[in-house]
């Protein structure tokens, strides 16, 4: 079970957003690859990061900033934010991103992104957020008629590495993941899911452990890491020692 801490990046900043609100946004850090470099020796195994202005720009925008992260850290790092095309997926691996999430081209262009994903084994992820259970797009702007577990199912068999759902309406909220829909989700496919939205205090990490979620990859924690309502020591050796 993987906590990854992650990094919203806007204007080049370490920032959390509320329910996925640009202008709901709180800047962390105004040095991401110092605020990588911290959940890095606290212990963590990976990094979760996204780039909110690439969401809604459809295209890689705070690409300074993720290369001195990569440059920062030694631990492997996913990305996603304005991946919608083979070009930008080639780019950021050859960058040295572990596993690129592609969100708005999964639901628009599922044959671009089971090509990705055969020709880049385990390298690719799908990132799959849910408003009200409807998948919106487009940096949360947009919402399809799509329910999660449809769009998770065009991927079965893809060589997908993972789904990343993502609780829009709690996400940046402090509410507590959205356990059961995350649940209900893994049990629909065999594609391993991370659960992501809302994550809260020490009771989440705990959450995770119960048998219930034991087809969890993980979770992402953002807001509660930077308010300091998880202690990371105590979260990592929770989820080591079970």
């Amino acid at each position: 079970m993987i906590l990854f801490p992650a990094i919203d990046l806007k204007n080049g900043e370490a920032v959390r957003l509320q329910q996925g609100d640009m202008a709901r946004a709180t800047v962390f850090n105004s040095n991401p690859a110092k605020q990588a470099k911290q959940f890095e020796e606290q212990g963590f195994d990976w990094l979760h990061l996204v780039d909110l202005d690439g969401a809604f720009a459809g295209k890689p925008v705070n690409a300074l900033a993720v290369a001195q992260i990569l440059k920062a850290v030694k631990i492997p790092v996913q990305l996603g934010g304005g991946i919608r095309n083979m070009k930008t997926v080639e780019a950021w691996l050859g960058e040295g991103i572990s596993r690129v999430i592609i969100g708005t081209a999964a639901v628009r262009e599922p044959a671009f992104v089971k090509e990705a994903a055969r020709k880049f084994p385990g390298k690719i992820a799908i990132g799959i957020d849910a408003r009200g259970g409807k998948v919106a797009i487009s940096g949360w702007a947009e919402e399809t008629q799509l329910e999660a577990v449809e769009v998770a199912k065009l991927f079965e068999g893809a060589g997908v590495a993972a789904l990343i759902y993502t609780d829009v309406e709690r996400d940046g909220m402090l509410q507590g993941l959205n356990l059961d829909s995350t649940i209900a989700l893994s049990e629909a496919v065999s594609i391993p899911v991370i659960a992501s939205g809302g994550f809260a205090s020490i009771n989440d990490v705990k959450a995770l452990l119960e048998p219930r979620a034991k087809k969890l990859e993980g979770a992402i924690a953002g807001r509660a890491l930077y308010d300091g309502r998880i202690d990371p020591a105590e979260a990592l050796a929770l989820l080591k020692g079970a």
